[in-house]
């Protein structure tokens, strides 16, 4: 999803939003906040910009938390996360 981002709204965009999937690597200050995906189902740095991905399953499990965030958002519901991770690594 990296190279998709950049390709579909460019590498401005991108680069704010940083790394998509994973739990990090062995660099320092990769790690998101209690081993959550990075930028996944949940709000990214960029305002609006939601990823939605995975095999059948993940989307299958996934889609009903995501679909439940917006439309509390929608709404006007506070929806906390862990807040928005700092980007370290650009896409």
């Amino acid at each position: 999803m990296n190279g998709w981002v950049s390709d579909l709204v460019g590498q401005g965009v991108a680069d704010e939003v940083g790394k998509v999937w994973g739990l990090g690597s062995n660099t320092r200050r990769t790690r998101p906040v209690g081993g959550e995906e990075r930028n996944m189902w949940k709000p990214t740095q960029q305002e609006g910009l939601w990823f939605h991905g995975g095999n059948l399953h993940q989307s299958r499990h996934y889609s009903q938390f995501l679909a439940l965030q917006l439309t509390a958002r929608y709404f006007g519901i506070q929806t906390p996360v862990y807040g928005l991770q700092p980007v370290f690594h650009k896409s």
